[in-house]
């Protein structure tokens, strides 16, 4: 590591969700010995976000049972929280940041966890909409517990039918509200897995009697005494008392971009999460990262990517040559449907589902591209999802024939191609 310019080295973090926090812990166990300054816009100490969506939403805990690390844990490793703090300009020549009030902050290594919002598309009427939320945030989680605690008929309208807009459907359902969910294409979770799957999650849905209803644009909305109107492209119209959007996200790229910092679908990062410039790294969902394993550039949104990338930059940023090569995993909870994902399954040109014998609810999609395993969606099925975690790192061929015979026992050296 090169002479600091400054008596004591600095390191600068920009955003303390799971990339940041477990960024600033690595870094300090690396033997990072300076300063450590974690700078967020959110007042909260910082906390989980899958939750969020899922059982935070409706189980009335508070965020202090939510936390990624106690506040103590930050004053003992020497971590300095900068909360309710906006940081609106990165001058990498001058290896400064600028507040939004103006104060302006030194740094030796800048790291860069800034993460992403939540779109909010722009639907005639919404500006004005009573009792519209998105799910980012623990303030858009007190706010949504809010209006349902004010609201008689507890009528609620999700816009998105991906896996944030079904987690909260479901754990909107489960707490006594009316919820129906419009989804624009023509399948729920299209973008990320097979037609198998969005059938079952529809399905599985309307079973709970929550409607998700495909092929629905929303137009405008036109806010009515004490409650919203969707209207949709095809004349359809839904009735919202809380309407919540979960439309995607956009990346917080701006402060690089304007930083001159290599931008491409997120912040371009090497193998050791670092920028163009030597002294900026970036992590996180924020990230477009090359991934050894599947040999092209990516864009994760998943805690996983976070911890990972985050164990990567704190031991570059200490003189080591870490290779970030990890398998991408995620989750879904949904009632007592629990999914399990690894791999990316994008490019796939075979979808194959084994079914297990006598087991409710409990299958496995294991997606190939010719004979090679790129991904498997696992419900309520944990060793599915190990084995095809197994598979994909090893790239052990695997008989086709032999995965769907589930007369067959369910081990690895049952399913090894010959």
């Amino acid at each position: 590591m090169t002479e600091s310019r400054f008596s004591i080295r600095i390191c600068v973090v920009l955003g303390a969700s799971h990339a940041g926090v477990n960024f600033a812990f690595s870094l300090r166990r690396e033997g990072w010995d300076g300063e450590i300054l974690l700078f967020d816009s959110d007042p909260e100490l910082p906390y989980h976000r899958p939750p969020l969506s899922k059982t935070y939403l409706t189980n009335g805990d508070t965020i202090e049972k939510n936390l990624l690390k106690p506040e103590e844990s930050y004053k003992k490793e020497g971590i300095t929280l900068r909360l309710g703090t906006t940081v609106s300009t990165i001058n990498k020549e001058a290896h400064t940041i600028i507040l939004e009030d103006g104060d302006v902050q030194p740094y030796d290594k800048l790291v860069i966890a800034t993460g992403a919002r939540p779109i909010i598309p722009p639907i005639p009427g919404i500006d004005t909409s009573k009792n519209v939320f998105p799910i980012r945030t623990a303030k858009d989680i007190a706010d949504i517990r809010s209006a349902l605690d004010q609201s008689k008929d507890k009528r609620i309208v999700i816009v998105g039918g991906g896996y944030i807009g079904l987690e909260a459907a479901a754990s909107l359902k489960k707490a006594g509200a009316d919820v129906t969910v419009l989804e624009r294409e023509e399948r729920v979770l299209a973008r990320v897995t097979a037609p198998e799957m969005s059938n079952f999650f529809k399905e599985l849905h309307t079973e709970n009697e929550v409607p998700i209803l495909t092929a629905k644009d929303v137009k405008a909305i036109e806010t009515q005494k004490g409650y919203n109107e969707v209207l949709c492209t095809d004349g359809s119209r839904y009735i919202a008392d809380i309407l919540i959007l979960g439309c995607g996200i956009r990346v917080n790229q701006e402060l690089a971009k304007e930083a001159g910092l290599g931008i491409e679908n997120g912040i371009r990062v090497n193998s050791m999460a670092r920028t163009n410039d030597k002294d900026i790294y970036a992590i996180g969902d924020c990230t477009f990262h090359y991934n050894p394993h599947y040999d092209r550039f990516i864009r994760l949104e998943c805690v996983q990517n976070a911890v990972d990338q985050a164990k990567v930059a704190a031991a570059a940023i200490c003189g080591k040559e870490p290779i970030y090569d990890t398998i991408p995993w995620f989750w879904s909870d949904q009632y007592d449907v629990k999914l399990q994902m690894v791999g990316l399954s994008e490019g796939y040109d075979r979808a194959l589902v084994r079914k297990e014998v006598n087991r409710d609810n409990c299958f496995s999609i294991w997606y190939f591209k010719g004979d090679t395993l790129l991904a498997v969606d696992a419900v309520n099925n944990a060793k599915a999802y190990v084995y095809g975690t197994k598979f994909i790192k090893s790239g052990e061929k695997i008989d086709t024939s032999k995965l769907l015979d589930s007369s067959i026992e369910f081990k690895p050296a049952n399913l090894l191609a010959e």
